[in-house]
């Protein structure tokens, strides 16, 4: 939390950094108190030596009381948490326990007795026990210091004499203690003045209470019992970020830095003090087509998730020195990305789907100048300026009856100019026709990177979804046995596919896969020509059925989440299809005659998007 505190301030010592004291990063046989700092170019022994003195400091003089108090109190929300979900455990969690009990001795007495033990044990530990450990923890011997960055030019690696004589120094340097600025301000000093529920009725299509409030937002509620501990929000608004011109491309990127400033009288760093031991969060989304607000608590923290959205809405908190951290950070991480040769090749690939239309820009480090802050908090008043047209979306384990007043009172209170809007179609379209890039590239190894990416006219509803989810599993089992298997052309071949209803109902068929160039046509071969055998005589029967198989395990297994139902009821708001609604059906309906057709006609509408780079085997120096 304090090297956190660190990054905040304008001119930020480093981009990132934490510590951790587990296995020594290069062998599990050994232990250490590791510190990660993720440097500045120009600063390296700066960011270096932060970090040994932020170290330094906490082993000198320990934490204060509290600090320490957050830090249990969080821990013990999370232990609560799992308690609460005792009975809801993944398989993959239990694994995850033996592994680490045969690998690393770690006790396993299940969560009954750990709650019951830890409840017993963390109010007893005084903090002179942690700041006993940190003494144990940080030794003037056994010291490592690894540094790792690009081989370019201009960049100068600090030597091993600077190193040593940084470490030095820090220990030499007179340190004073912490200061743990804390307020007992609550996180509202005064309730909003609220609204009404002004109608209530019941959907039976969720099976969902409806609430319509005072200033136009409207509320779904659905119960379930699949988590104790857990009410998923989603609030969304149609808009977004097409209602603002493409001029404005810098400053809708930056849209983000918004949260930097923290809520209400709160700085960021505040906010997470004041949080401390609450299951509650709260963060914002401004994407092309909407504007969202997205939560998660427990159901004891519902009022405080109403708090944060509340303010979420009319007062996010300006702070210019964390808005000019965030372009600092940010500016020093976009500064090597055009070293790496995977960026050219995602630009060759956007450039060939969007024909460099100038909303799908990727930001770079020399843009960040140009964000201006007073423009993007206006843009983001604009999108929240108006609840009306908000529809909240509450999942998971509520109480109806004792949520209404607490949703009254702060959503109700929401501001309302009662705009009549929708989003804007900016004209992002996708090329058609056949396009082919190949370049070379090059890099240490040779390999060749490859994208496909077949698009089309097609209906938007659930059995093209469904058929569309199939033809790229079923290509996936196709590609794993012809390309990997037979040929040990690739480690992989990614299928993926997308149906999207706006601004035109379309499909779209993704294929990626790295090979050795010497492979690349043969494998480009059977890439289209088992994509042809498809399209002419559908799949193996064989391959259908294991994709249905593992289409109904998988969807049985959504319908136990909270976050399938949430997807589930903004999706059928968003598009008007219900993903729930006959899907078993669907699936166990569909021939092989159905992948068939349907892949013949993506196929022969003939978009077909081939992007390939290249980098050459070097012949060996004699």
């Amino acid at each position: 939390a304090r090297l956190n505190e660190l990054v905040q301030t304008a001119n930020p010592p480093y981009i990132y950094a934490t510590t951790y004291d587990d296995d020594f990063f290069v062998a599990k046989t050994k232990g250490a108190f590791t510190g990660v700092v993720v440097c500045k170019e120009d600063a390296i022994e700066n960011g270096i030596a932060t970090l040994l003195r932020e170290t330094e400091r906490a082993r000198q003089f320990g934490f204060t009381e509290t600090e320490y108090n957050r830090a249990r109190a969080e821990y013990l929300r999370h232990l609560e948490s799992a308690y609460n979900e005792r009975d809801k455990r993944k398989n993959e969690e239990y694994v995850d326990e033996y592994v680490r009990h045969f690998l690393d001795n770690e006790p396993i007495p299940g969560i009954e007795n750990e709650y019951t033990i830890i409840n017993q044990i963390a109010p007893a530990i005084p903090v002179a026990a942690l700041n006993q450990m940190m003494q144990a923890l940080v030794t003037d011997s056994n010291q490592v210091v690894a540094i790792l960055g690009p081989d370019k030019e201009g960049l100068k690696m600090p030597t091993e004499d600077a190193i040593k004589k940084i470490l030095q120094e820090i220990k030499a340097e007179k340190l004073t203690a912490y200061v743990d600025k804390v307020s007992d301000e609550p996180l509202m000093a005064e309730a909003p003045k609220g609204g009404k529920i002004v109608s209530e009725r019941t959907d039976d299509i969720f099976g969902t209470t409806e609430l319509t409030l005072s200033n136009g937002v409207k509320v779904i509620i659905k119960k379930t019992d699949f988590k104790a501990d857990e009410i998923r929000m989603k609030g969304v608004s149609l808009g977004g970020s097409s209602l603002f011109p493409d001029s404005e491309i810098i400053n809708i990127n930056g849209l983000d830095a918004v949260g930097v400033g923290g809520l209400g009288n709160f700085s960021a760093v505040d906010l997470e003090k004041v949080l401390a031991g609450k299951k509650a969060s709260v963060s914002y989304g401004i994407g092309d087509k909407t504007e969202t607000v997205n939560g998660n608590c427990s159901p004891k923290d519902f009022e405080t998730m109403m708090q944060l959205t509340y303010l979420t809405f009319t007062a996010p908190r300006r702070d210019d020195d964390a808005f000019a951290s965030y372009k600092n950070r940010n500016k020093a991480a976009l500064l090597n990305m055009e070293m790496n040769p995977q960026i050219a090749f995602s630009d060759s690939i956007s450039a060939g789907i969007y024909m460099h239309h100038p909303r799908r820009a990727r930001i770079k480090a020399d843009m960040i100048d140009k964000m201006d802050y007073d423009k993007i908090l206006s843009m983001y008043q604009d999108r929240y300026k108006d609840a009306s047209d908000f529809t909240f979306i509450f999942v998971g384990n509520v109480n109806v009856e004792e949520m209404k007043p607490l949703i009254a009172e702060y959503l109700g209170a929401l501001p309302a100019i009662n705009r009549k809007e929708t989003f804007k179609d900016n004209k992002v379209n996708m090329r058609q026709g056949v396009y082919k890039n190949e370049f070379i590239r090059k890099q240490e190894t040779a390999k060749a990177s490859n994208f496909v990416l077949l698009n089309g006219d097609c209906k938007y509803n659930l059995r093209n979804d469904i058929l569309l989810d199939m033809t790229g599993q079923i290509l996936d089992l196709v590609y794993t046995a012809k390309v990997r298997e037979d040929e040990g052309g690739t480690y992989g071949v990614y299928v993926g596919g997308q149906l999207s209803k706006y601004p035109k109902e379309k499909a779209l068929l993704q294929i990626i896969f790295e090979t050795a160039p010497a492979k690349r046509e043969k494998l480009m071969q059977i890439i289209f020509a088992e994509l042809d055998n498809i399209a002419k005589a559908g799949p193996s029967e064989g391959d259908l059925n294991k994709v249905k198989e593992f289409m109904l395990k998988k969807h049985a297994e959504n319908l136990k989440e909270n976050s399938y139902w949430l997807g589930s009821i903004d999706e059928y708001l968003f598009t008007g299809m219900n993903p729930v609604k006959d899907y078993e059906q669907i699936v166990n309906s569909i021939t092989v005659k159905d992948i068939q057709k349907f892949t013949n006609d993506l196929f022969k509408q003939k978009n077909e998007i081939e992007v390939s780079m290249i980098s050459p085997e070097t012949p060996d120096k004699e």
